[in-house]
């Protein structure tokens, strides 16, 4: 009987493997696809919202004004981007939104639907326009990507047994809210953080650098905002940011190898 069991839960497993995969928009690689886009903007917006009711959100200040700025120029570059690529469908529903958090988590993170948030702790790290960039090209990246949600499916299926979003929300709506959270980077105080994969952070790395060429940011300063959270991370905890990043020395070497793709869309 247990046997039989196993095998019906190993058949079912199969499936959902085999039926709900999508392709990466960006680089055509297979992800796991357990939810819909309607859904995840929809709790995106929910999300986004409590998050700046439950922090400061700063305004009308020199740092605020440049986070916007960037954001823009980001935004406008991803919607060029995939204009290009003939893949503008994949910007339906975002409604852009660029908010700096007070906050000294050294961390940034952008949700589906163009709601990005930086916090006031990693501004000394980016310390510029470039710096800044190289963070907000990187999470829209990851955002535009698809790759929070390809954690958010994974945490599903590992946590609930695969279970729809909607069930999920419905029967344990704040372990689902926690794993939303978690999946795409808001604070390690909602749980642990979901690890980005290699093939996540490198497509994130090479496309958020395309994106802050294109938006015109010098791509080569992502190696100095790179050196320099390195630098931030010793002795003690890596920053937040860098919580389920790839060590520095690997990033580096990545972005070198990235740099000259990035300079083809750069012009000053």
């Amino acid at each position: 009987m247990m046997r039989n069991k196993l095998c019906l839960a190993l058949t079912l497993l199969a499936a959902i493997l085999l039926f709900a995969c999508s392709t990466v928009p960006l680089t055509g690689r297979q992800q796991l696809d357990l939810v819909s886009s309607d859904q995840i903007m929809a709790m995106s917006a929910q999300q986004y919202e409590q998050v700046k009711k439950e922090h400061k959100v700063i305004t009308n200040t020199p740092d605020a004004r440049m986070v916007k700025r960037v954001g823009k120029g980001i935004s406008s570059a991803v919607e060029r981007y995939l204009a290009g690529q003939k893949q503008s469908q994949l910007l339906e529903g975002y409604a852009w939104e660029f908010s700096l958090i007070k906050d000294e988590s050294a961390n940034a993170w952008a949700m589906p639907g163009g709601k990005v948030a930086v916090y006031t702790g990693i501004l000394p790290i980016t310390k510029n326009d470039n710096g800044l960039a190289t963070v907000m090209g990187h999470e829209v990246a990851h955002a535009v990507a698809r790759h929070g949600n390809e954690r958010m499916s994974q945490g599903l299926l590992t946590q609930m047994g695969g279970a729809a979003l909607s069930v999920a929300l419905s029967q344990n709506p704040s372990q689902t809210s926690d794993l939303f959270m978690a999946a795409y980077g808001v604070g390690a105080q909602v749980g642990v953080l979901l690890p980005f994969s290699r093939l996540q952070e490198s497509e994130a790395d090479r496309l958020g650098l395309i994106f802050m060429a294109m938006a015109g940011y010098d791509p080569r300063e992502a190696l100095d905002f790179w050196q320099r959270m390195s630098e931030a991370s010793q002795g003690g905890a890596p920053p937040e940011f860098l919580s389920t990043h790839p060590s520095h020395e690997t990033r580096i070497q990545r972005i070198r190898d990235y740099l000259p793709e990035a300079m083809s869309y750069y012009r000053k």
